[in-house]
């Protein structure tokens, strides 16, 4: 019987953690939204704006039996530069933040271990939050399966694709 988790993750663009985690062995399904914040319901626009507290984030649903939540949080480490605040590359705010929304101790536990083991392959300080994970808004139908629709977009072609390369995903 299969055992599915969820992991929450912020690290940048939604786009770039969702279209890394779509590739990943044992992952079922990805999902972008929005975490960490007041607004409900928020729409990309609001959050953009970084008025509502809320990251960017995926949702990663993945299978106990293929992958464990520690090895969600190594790709995790590696995919983003966990040493920036509030930032990764030229996308700059607050919702685009490195932050852990744990769905439970368990998770809250392993992620603050995974995060001082990951320590050790930077050499500034990791600023990623670990946090409990309150309510993830789904993000419109237009921002799921981002680069897989539109990967010649330039966004996708200069930021994921990338990403994509250097942890050999394609």
């Amino acid at each position: 019987m299969k055992s599915i988790q969820q992991a929450t993750l912020a690290g940048g663009c939604f786009w770039c953690i969702e279209a890394i985690f779509q590739r990943v062995q044992g992952v079922q399904s990805v999902v972008s939204g929005y975490t960490g914040g007041t607004t409900e319901h928020p729409t990309y626009k609001q959050v953009c704006a970084g008025s509502t507290g809320h990251a960017e984030v995926a949702q990663v649903s993945f299978d106990l039996d293929k992958i464990s939540f520690e090895e969600v949080l190594d790709i995790f480490w590696q995919a983003h530069n966990p040493t920036t605040l509030n930032r990764q590359g030229g996308d700059v705010g607050t919702q685009y933040r490195s932050a852990i929304y744990c769905h439970d101790d368990a998770q809250h536990k392993a992620a603050l271990a995974s995060k001082a083991a990951a320590q050790n392959k930077f050499a500034d300080p990791i600023v990623t939050e670990i946090l409990p994970l309150k309510t993830f808004w789904p993000a419109e139908l237009s921002h799921q399966n981002y680069y897989n629709n539109n990967s010649a977009q330039p966004y996708c072609a200069f930021v994921i694709s990338p990403k994509l390369k250097k942890l050999g995903m394609v």
